[in-house]
């Protein structure tokens, strides 16, 4: 596939940027110190099941709008309930693990080095107040960081993207969406944004029929391909 002549760069944040299920496990470790570890990783598939299914019911009409810090401490009282405590101040920290995730190895030092070429802006489902704190906490260096909160609704809405689109005053295929998640990749693709899939552990890979236009083992990767296309430097204003 040729590669893609963009102007900025869109990430998703949770899953490709920072380890998702390692803050998730590091905070239920902290709520039950005494879990097994099999335990401990089917509290993490249950939380993690529980966004995901409310998010779909969100994006489906089944359910009106909540924040995703309202999701998470409905996850955090399940996980709780599961685990047996019953501490209110033990459920509320919990509920705030997913602010404090750490970044991948090669997330920092790829962000620092593709923001020397391309404008990064952040976009995720993790709310405004989530997003900030998660930033801070994993040193992301951004632009500009989206909230799908603005949108109130979850990707892969097309309302979402289009905010990326909106703030960069750019044609979506000037854009690459990269993103861990195969079916982010697939919402970002309806709107017509280029895409660049980035393999992570705790990702959602492409099937045999997904076709995206860049395919990277880690950040790393991903700039030496970019450079290898060129683009914009110093930026297109």
């Amino acid at each position: 596939m040729s590669q893609p002549e963009i102007d900025a760069i869109v990430f998703d944040v949770l899953g490709t940027l920072v380890d998702e299920p390692a803050g998730i496990r590091a905070g239920i470790r902290a709520l039950a110190p005494s879990l097994d570890e099999s335990k401990a990783e089917q509290l993490v598939s249950l939380w993690q099941q529980h966004v995901d299914r409310e998010q779909r019911s969100m994006l489906d009409g089944v359910r009106p709008y909540l924040t995703s810090d309202l999701l998470d401490l409905e996850a955090a009282r399940l996980v709780a309930d599961a685990a047996g405590v019953d501490d209110p101040n033990a459920v509320a920290a919990l509920a705030v693990c997913g602010r404090r995730l750490p970044p991948w190895p090669d997330t920092v030092a790829g962000l620092a080095r593709l923001a020397e070429r391309f404008p990064l802006i952040g976009l995720s489902n993790a709310s405004r107040t989530a997003l900030l704190e998660l930033n801070a906490h994993a040193g992301l260096r951004w632009h500009q960081a989206l909230s799908a909160e603005e949108a109130r609704t979850y990707k892969p809405d097309p309302a979402v993207y289009q905010l990326a689109i909106t703030l960069s005053g750019r044609a979506p295929e000037r854009l690459l969406m990269v993103a861990a998640h195969a079916w982010d990749l697939r919402g970002a693709q309806k709107l017509g944004l280029r895409t660049a899939y980035v393999s992570r552990r705790a990702g959602d890979p492409p099937t045999s029929s997904d076709r995206f236009d860049l395919y990277a083992d880690d950040l790393a990767g991903l700039a030496d391909q970019l450079d290898h296309a060129g683009g914009p430097s110093p930026w297109v204003v």
